[in-house]
């Protein structure tokens, strides 16, 4: 299968695009949900098998307030950056050899964000909801555990802890 590559993509995003049609990105960038979905169903985007689509899953994984009994003020995200977009591409087209997705995609923050953005985004397309659920658990889950990119958060008492990868 062929598709069209974002015509827009963020200025300092790296993005890996292959036939299967799946993105994986990582970037700098705040996350736009709203853009993450329309990744999928811009006219310019159009991917084989769109009309297909009869369930869509978007997670959004979200800096929380606290964690580990403190307050979490700001959190900062780094990663090998060649080898966690290749993970991640990796998984997703591992998701889609293992669930019958039309789409995926998954892109990660990095750098500094703030309490309430969104650090990961996981969109799914398929044609039924219990496989494009379990399809966008399957790569949260594995971006989350393998990937190479590591947290520190940081709390309101001044300290800060680095965290196991993702968790």
């Amino acid at each position: 299968m062929q598709h069209m590559p974002n015509p827009h993509p963020k200025p300092d995003a790296e993005q890996a695009n292959f036939a299967t049609p799946c993105f994986a990105e990582l970037t700098e960038s705040a996350i736009d949900l709203n853009q993450v979905l329309r990744r999928f169903i811009h006219p310019q985007n159009s991917l084989p098998g769109e009309n297909a689509i009869g369930a869509r899953v978007l997670f959004s994984g979200e800096i929380r307030g606290a964690n580990h009994g403190q307050t979490v003020v700001q959190l900062e995200y780094t990663a090998h950056r060649s080898l966690a977009l290749k993970h991640i591409t990796d998984v997703l087209q591992a998701a889609a050899e293992k669930y019958p997705l039309i789409g995926a995609l998954c892109v990660h923050r990095l750098g500094m964000l703030s309490v309430s953005e969104c650090a990961v985004a996981v969109l799914t397309c398929g044609r039924h909801r219990k496989e494009t659920y379990a399809a966008n658990q399957y790569i949260i889950d594995r971006v989350k555990a393998e990937t190479p990119i590591w947290k520190r958060e940081f709390f309101a008492d001044g300290s800060s802890k680095w965290g196991e990868n993702c968790h």
